[in-house]
């Protein structure tokens, strides 16, 4: 959202802890997906010491790893419900939200779509307008490897993609350093953000 990835932002482990394991939707039912999303060791940190905070609305969750947001090696941990698939399978209502407590400015991800085939994952940032851009480059579309479950009782079919490695794209730095009221340069352009695993779900046909 990967040329064979990740269909995000939002906002997403983006790999240990929750991400080495498969994502599962609460019921997963043809056409649902799960994204869950880590950033990068430094990110939580970083956007901390600029009174920046990251989190999930819309029905998602939100965790920290690590001591605190503020530890060196914390890093946040978004699970969102908003996987898109080459046929265009999107969830919408969840948001990733980026608040700058310093001066209540806020950006929002709406409803990211992970492009597979692209490689990019792209959302609708009201800030900037009504359409949607690439928030985030997939880095090792490449190199991403599909691991298929069927589930024949369930008539399920689960497609994987692990490891899906997500940076910012071109020009978005300077957007969020902008809308969020940052000192110029507070983030790097193509930064490294974060790592996602994906889960697509899609019906068994006899």
């Amino acid at each position: 959202m990967f040329k064979k990835f990740v269909g995000i932002l939002l906002l997403s482990s983006l790999s240990a802890g929750v991400l080495a394991t498969t994502a599962q939707a609460d019921a997963a039912k043809p056409g649902q997906s799960m994204t869950h999303i880590k950033t990068e060791k430094g990110i939580a940190s970083t956007l901390e010491a600029a009174g920046v905070v990251l989190y999930v609305q819309g029905g998602a969750t939100a965790a920290v790893m690590g001591d605190s947001i503020s530890a060196p090696d914390s890093q946040y941990v978004l699970h969102i419900p908003v996987t898109g698939t080459k046929t265009g399978v999107q969830h919408v209502g969840s948001n990733i939200a980026i608040f700058n407590t310093t001066n209540n400015s806020q950006v929002l991800i709406k409803n990211p779509l992970i492009d597979l085939k692209n490689a990019v994952v792209n959302g609708v940032v009201p800030q900037l307008g009504t359409q949607a851009i690439a928030i985030f480059t997939i880095t090792n579309a490449k190199d991403l490897k599909a691991k298929v479950t069927n589930d024949r009782k369930a008539k399920l079919r689960t497609t994987s993609y692990e490891g899906v490695k997500l940076s910012l794209a071109p020009g978005v730095a300077a957007t969020l350093v902008t809308a969020l009221g940052l000192p110029a340069g507070a983030l790097p352009e193509g930064l490294a953000f974060a790592s996602a695993s994906v889960s697509l779900y899609t019906p068994i046909k006899k």
